[in-house]
């Protein structure tokens, strides 16, 4: 975009007057960094890749990569600035930082990790979960902070002596540039349960979990653990000068910036669809996947395949959770990259997904007989500790090229499918559509009309949905940088989503057919996927 694109003010002015929000995002496999004007338009943007580590059985990243990866997606950003406006980016209107939910990271009493960060991605935490659900009357999942602290003391962790704090990654990176240890309520969410009608830790849920934790021999309320929870909309501290240095080493940005409560990529990826009123919901489909439905009405039974979360202005959501989403589907792409190099024959990668994509629509409805699990790690809802990745077809199936490619897509959505079914059909919510962000979503028509199929569901994708959480990041720190009373639902659709395009798919009769054939093999084949697991 070029300065003659905004009608009020040239944007190198906008930049050097801090009229704009800075959203950073430390995603799975990237951290990306996006600058926005005042009505959310993107100015520039800046990324990093980093890829997590499976150590010691722990799935982790190194700390000295959540800095480093923290500078260089700024650094990127700031070489964009200065290449397409021609200025230098010292200043911006607000800041926020958000990250993949979930996990552990635990502190002494100087602010150091006692141990490395465990992600989202670690299922280590079974009898943690099957402790703590029925005693705290709620479905914990394995990835919660909550679940971990829990399991960490069941282990006797020596660390666990010397904890003072336990945080989420993007309340670790808020704290560290603001020196605030604040977290937004949706990713609190993910760390202990969420009481509705304060917005802050359940009360009753902390005094039933602390009986527990005494028993086992600690003397902390988890509550003095917790971060301080915040809701959309306000102030969590300014950026320090120590903040400015380590976010910027080179010296050009200046302390001061007011900054937003920090939130998981779950909330994020709410703003950037526009899904935080009640029967709204959207999917999120990268590393993971995640169906997000804010509820009208509180769930009638716990579920262990529904968490239950929170938008970032506090009202409850279900989420259903898979563990594993695309990477699988990345894994074969390279094989196929592979092959046509071997052959002299290399495509661009872009137009080699947008090329399988396309041979995966050719395919048969069902997939042709064949079944694939796409699990590099465990997957809880379908009973799942460990992952193996697994192909299978009987004799008597088609295997083509385009088979192949469908089932490969099909399997991202089958543990999605499980938690769905659950949500409709058990606990009778009503979504009118859902609304798909993510990489998967970029080739058109494809990924989406199967995911129609797969919840029997209409799916929208906005022209937006390449923007993803740090653009939704973006957008909740100029909301914070507006200091209104406006709901956050009537500010995105009044100020960013006013000029909405989308395409929306309905489900065609013959994919939903095919994908219920496809997934009675999916449930029929667990067991093979689970002896492996064993």
């Amino acid at each position: 975009m070029n300065a003659t694109d905004h009608n009020v003010k040239p944007v190198p002015q906008m930049i050097t007057s801090g009229e704009t929000a800075l959203g950073i995002e430390f995603g799975s496999t990237r951290i990306k960094a996006v600058l926005i004007d005042r009505r959310g338009v993107v100015i520039s943007s800046g990324s990093h890749a980093w890829e997590n580590q499976l150590v010691n059985g722990l799935w982790t990243y190194p700390e000295e990569a959540i800095w480093s990866g923290l500078q260089a997606a700024y650094a990127d950003l700031a070489t964009h600035v200065a290449s397409d406006y021609g200025v230098a980016l010292h200043t911006t209107g607000a800041l926020g930082i958000s990250a993949m939910m979930h996990g552990y990271i635990a502190l002494n009493s100087a602010g150091k990790l006692l141990v490395p960060f465990r992600t989202w991605r670690n299922t280590n935490t079974g009898r943690a979960v099957a402790e703590l659900s029925p005693a705290l009357s709620f479905s914990i999942p394995h990835r919660w902070s909550a679940a971990h602290l829990y399991q960490a003391l069941l282990d006797h962790e020596p660390h666990t002596t010397r904890l003072a704090r336990i945080t989420t990654l993007s309340g670790l990176v808020h704290e560290r540039l603001t020196g605030q240890p604040i977290l937004g309520v949706g990713d609190a969410s993910g760390m202990f349960p969420i009481d509705p009608a304060t917005h802050d830790y359940d009360d009753k849920r902390i005094a039933a979990f602390d009986e527990l934790t005494r028993n086992l021999g600690f003397h902390h309320s988890i509550k003095e653990l917790l971060p301080t929870v915040a809701c959309a909309g306000t102030n969590a501290g300014y950026l320090t000068a120590a903040g400015a240095a380590l976010l910027d080493p080179t010296g050009n940005l200046q302390p001061g910036i007011p900054m937003c409560p920090p939130e998981g990529d779950a909330g994020t990826g709410m703003v950037a669809t526009n899904s935080v009123a009640p029967r709204t919901g959207n999917v999120s489909a990268g590393t993971s996947i995640f169906a997000m439905v804010v509820l009208e009405k509180a769930l009638t039974h716990v579920h262990s395949e529904l968490d239950l979360v929170t938008t970032p202005d506090g009202s409850p959501v279900a989420m259903v959770h898979s563990n594993n989403g695309t990477s699988e589907w990345d894994q074969w792409i390279r094989v196929f990259s592979a092959l046509l190099d071997a052959a002299g024959a290399s495509l661009p990668m872009p137009e080699l997904y947008d090329l399988a994509y396309q041979k995966a629509l050719e395919g048969a409805p069902d997939g042709g007989g064949l079944v694939a699990f796409n699990f590099l790690s465990g997957e809880p809802i379908v009973g799942l500790d460990s992952g193996h990745p697994l192909f299978m077809r009987s004799p008597d199936s088609s295997i083509t090229l385009e088979n192949f490619l469908r089932t490969q897509l099909m399997t991202i959505f089958g543990v999605l499918r499980e938690g769905f079914d659950v949500l409709v059909h058990d606990e009778d919510v009503t979504v009118d559509k859902l609304v798909a962000q993510g990489g998967l979503f970029k080739t058109p028509v494809v990924a989406q009309r199967l995911m129609a199929a797969a919840l029997n569901t209409p799916v929208e994708v906005r022209a937006t949905a390449g923007e993803g959480g740090p653009w939704g990041m973006a957008l909740l720190a100029l909301y914070a940088a507006r200091h209104s009373q406006e709901p956050l639902a009537d500010f995105l659709t009044h100020t960013i989503f006013t000029d909405e395009n989308s395409t929306t798919i309905s489900p065609y009769p013959e994919d939903v057919a095919g994908f219920n054939s496809f997934m009675e093999r999916y449930r029929a084949a667990l067991p093979a996927e689970k002896a492996l697991s064993d």
